[in-house]
């Protein structure tokens, strides 16, 4: 069996990316929200951001992105909000999803099915 060198290379190369953060502040991209693109790619940008914007003419789902790219959605959701702070970039969420906070509790539920079983 013969072993395969391995890429010591690649953490530093993401450290570089995101500029040594590990972490986005707020909660503007989960999986699923949509970017767009308001902007090409101009010179100057980092090779990641140009490779985003163009990824994003159309709406593409932050998971597409970070599978495009081949990073990790932490690094990708680094450089999107580097591009959402410069406004490059608009995220829109799909239609459907709501906060788990603004669903009707669990305990009103099922007294409405007990009501509706009792009709």
């Amino acid at each position: 069996m013969t072993r395969r060198p391995v890429d010591i290379g690649f953490p530093d190369r993401l450290y570089m990316v995101t500029g040594g953060r590990s972490r986005v502040d707020d909660t503007t991209f989960d999986l699923v929200t949509l970017i767009v693109s308001e902007s090409a790619p101009t010179a100057g940008l980092q090779s990641e951001h140009a490779r985003i914007l163009d990824l994003c003419r159309h709406p593409t789902a932050v998971v597409e992105v970070s599978a495009e790219l081949r990073m990790p959605v932490t690094v990708v959701r680094i450089l999107l909000a580097d591009l959402h702070a410069m406004g490059r970039i608009t995220a829109r969420h799909p239609h459907g999803s709501r906060p788990a906070a603004s669903l009707p509790d669990s305990v009103l539920l099922k007294e409405v099915l007990h009501g509706l079983r009792n009709l």
